[in-house]
């Protein structure tokens, strides 16, 4: 199972993640070479669909450097990449409100694995997309499916000693769980 995860890049050494199988870093003129995690975000969504699918290869997009925001040029080459690379999913915990973008997120889509994002906003909210939105009270262990919205828990790996509403939490990581136990169910099929 081949998982992108378009975010702030991953730091592989961390002791929650250890491992993944590739790494590309999308400017907004191009291809970088810093693809690493400076931001801790992408670490994060790594670790939460790890502890889930421990045997998945991942791939870190990274496209988020300095802070949590990208322009849609930079997010349809990393899309790109996700196509040309043959991934299975497609973890994208970022989205966006401006109507003009969802014939561009269309387009982009076209002939790509399965793509996991923030089901109100786009392209979350698109046909094909597997929507996900934050549900405290559901266990970071499965998801729930109401109205087509996957629901999940909206917190990542807990942190020893740290209390979970203190640590990273929101969409984003209903995604990464989404995304992991989605990776868990295939691999269980094949």
């Amino acid at each position: 199972m081949k998982i992108a995860i378009i975010d702030s890049g991953v730091f592989e050494a961390h002791p929650h993640v250890g491992k993944i199988a590739g790494a590309i870093e999308i400017t907004p003129t191009g291809f970088g070479t810093d693809p690493l995690d400076r931001l801790g975000h992408g670490t994060a969504v790594a670790a939460a669909i790890l502890e889930k699918a421990p045997d998945a290869e991942l791939y870190s997009v990274k496209v988020f450097s300095g802070r949590l925001a990208a322009n849609m040029a930079m997010i349809l080459r990393a899309l790109d990449w996700c196509r040309e690379q043959r991934m299975d999913l497609v973890n994208l915990s970022l989205g966006t409100a401006n109507p003009e973008h969802r014939e561009l997120f269309l387009e982009a889509l076209r002939g790509m694995g399965t793509l996991v994002s923030a089901a109100d906003m786009l392209p979350g909210s698109l046909p094909g997309v597997i929507g996900v939105s934050p549900d405290e009270d559901c266990p970071r262990d499965q998801f729930q499916i109401r109205d087509g919205i996957y629901y999940a828990s909206p917190y990542p790996r807990p942190i020893e000693g740290l209390p979970s509403k203190l640590n990273l939490q929101g969409v984003s990581f209903a995604v990464a769980n989404v995304t992991g136990l989605l990776a868990r169910q295939e691999a269980l099929c094949r």
